[in-house]
């Protein structure tokens, strides 16, 4: 009946119309989706920034006093932040545009406020050259218009996923607490550690102090905390900080030393070795006598001294004992030396010895070092 009267039927047609939403939907979310990653054009915010500019001048024409002039440098300064140079001028070209179309109609400046003055043309362009060169420096730099606070998001989980501890058998427990001087989101400090060995029975923890504290460290920090995770559980454990060493010293950075601690422990005897690479002694609570005593490995910084050894110290961990690892900044400050601040920690360590240490590292961290504007790190390990 359809091809006799030559008509389509209401449902055809719905269909139809239901399919050309549904292709341009899904075109514009996937558009969205691929600039937000910053693999998309970006015409979107190009035509809205187009569109805004005889917005805002038609504004100004209409009400100067509320809507001045300057006003344009709004799209500017977000044209600044997510477009690409070359898409950029184009908004800046629509700019001066409306910028001579307001000085016309609005009349010269002496007549009152609301006018386009010099001023108001020094503001515009000022802002204009800002926007430019911080697009022309992402495009530089390589980082997408819209990728840079991702990229800067995703390097600050992957440290925080691999300064994570492994899961330890039942009798054991552990615990790790990192605190970024200045309340920053990336720090010098961090964790690399694995269960080795045969039927990985042995927990190996590296405990690293990267040279500088907060932004300045943690693009080195997250460089090492990769290489030592692929060292970690590829080598022994005595040629562990040996192989971090000569690492160190072929970056040739200029401030590139680093301590570190190495602890590798037998999670069924409670056996431990520890390496030391110029890092604070670590501290063991033993459960019989209640006292701390400090496990000190002698060993010079990474990165320093060529063909150096680390020999390490032994201990045992029996039911009951904990061990901290800690980096400088939670027991060293210019105020306070290292045997203060250890006596400090350890005093603060006994309040949680009838709760098994449970929560205490995050805790211990804000009661020892909550204001000090250096990386801090604690690590607990205990026998239940």
């Amino acid at each position: 009946m359809a091809g006799r009267t030559g008509k389509e039927p209401p449902s055809a047609r719905l269909r139809r119309i239901h399919k050309a939403l549904h292709r341009a939907r899904t075109l514009l979310r996937r558009s969205a989706v691929d600039y937000f990653r910053g693999h998309g054009s970006d015409w979107v915010v190009l035509v809205t920034l187009l569109l805004s500019v005889p917005a805002l001048a038609w504004a100004t024409l209409t009400a100067p006093l509320w809507a001045a002039p300057e006003a344009l440098v709004l799209p500017l300064i977000v044209g600044g932040l997510l477009l690409r140079p070359i898409s950029l001028l184009a908004v800046y070209a629509a700019a001066a545009g409306a910028l001579v179309v307001e000085s016309v109609l609005l009349g010269p400046y002496a007549d009152g406020a609301g006018r386009v003055t010099p001023g108001t043309v020094l503001v515009v362009s000022a802002v204009g050259f800002v926007g430019l060169l911080i697009a022309q420096f992402r495009t530089r730099v390589g980082v997408p218009w819209t990728g840079g606070g991702t990229m800067l998001f995703d390097l600050r989980e992957r440290l925080r996923v691999q300064s994570q501890l492994p899961s330890l058998p039942k009798g054991w427990h552990r615990e790790m607490s990192l605190r970024p001087a200045g309340g920053q989101s990336f720090s010098g400090d961090f964790v690399v550690a694995a269960r080795t060995g045969p039927e990985r029975r042995t927990l190996e923890v590296v405990l690293t102090d990267v040279s500088g504290k907060g932004m300045d460290a943690g693009s080195r920090a997250l460089l090492l905390s990769g290489a030592f995770g692929g060292l970690l559980g590829s080598l022994p454990p005595h040629a562990f900080l040996p192989a971090a060493n000569a690492y160190l010293l072929r970056q040739d950075w200029e401030e590139g030393f680093a301590t570190s601690i190495h602890l590798v422990l037998d999670l069924d005897s409670g056996d431990y070795e520890l390496f030391s690479a110029g890092h604070p002694p670590a501290l063991q609570l033993s459960a019989g006598s209640g006292r701390w005593e400090e496990k000190s490995a002698g060993g010079p910084l990474l990165g320093v001294y060529d063909g150096v050894e680390f020999h390490p110290v032994k201990g045992r961990l029996r039911a009951g004992d904990v061990l901290m690892l800690f980096t400088d900044g939670l027991v060293e400050t210019s105020e306070r030396d290292l045997a203060d601040g250890i006596d400090r920690l350890t005093g603060a360590a006994e309040t949680y010895v009838a709760t098994g240490f449970r929560g205490a590292a995050w805790h211990l961290i804000e009661k020892v070092a909550k204001d000090v504007n250096d990386d801090r790190a604690l690590v607990l390990i205990s026998r239940s």
